[in-house]
């Protein structure tokens, strides 16, 4: 089974899955890519160092998570000039009713493949 059926699958065993553990499951990310996500919406802007001081988790770890949701389209990454010369990178998280709408999308993908495969069964 793919990953992300077993994924869904997972999380229809719950009864009331958290809004976490739902993210979790549609976009294939682990919990401390969750919680930094709603961190930077708590923070918005924080740089990578930041968020590693917040979450207490090692630089390039928390570099990882953000391509993550980078790449699921849940944060924006802007580049900042600093005052002495060079950059650094400002996170920002999308607002939660984008993500919801992201959520719903690959829901409804992954919905539609289940009633693909229901409609192919039979004799």
């Amino acid at each position: 089974m793919p990953e992300r059926e077993q994924r869904m699958e997972d999380l229809m065993l719950v009864d009331s899955p958290e809004f976490e553990r739902i993210m979790e499951c549609v976009f294939g990310v682990q919990a401390h890519e969750t919680r930094a996500y709603f961190l930077l919406h708590e923070l918005p802007g924080s740089t990578v160092t930041e968020l590693a001081d917040e979450l207490e988790r090692d630089r390039s770890n928390v570099n990882r998570s953000l391509s993550t949701l980078r790449e699921k389209g849940l944060i924006e990454r802007e580049r900042r000039l600093l005052e002495g010369g060079g950059y650094v990178y400002q996170y920002f998280a999308v607002p939660v009713p984008d993500a919801q709408e992201l959520m719903h999308g690959a829901v409804d993908e992954w919905a539609e493949t289940v009633h693909d495969r229901i409609e192919e069964f039979g004799p």
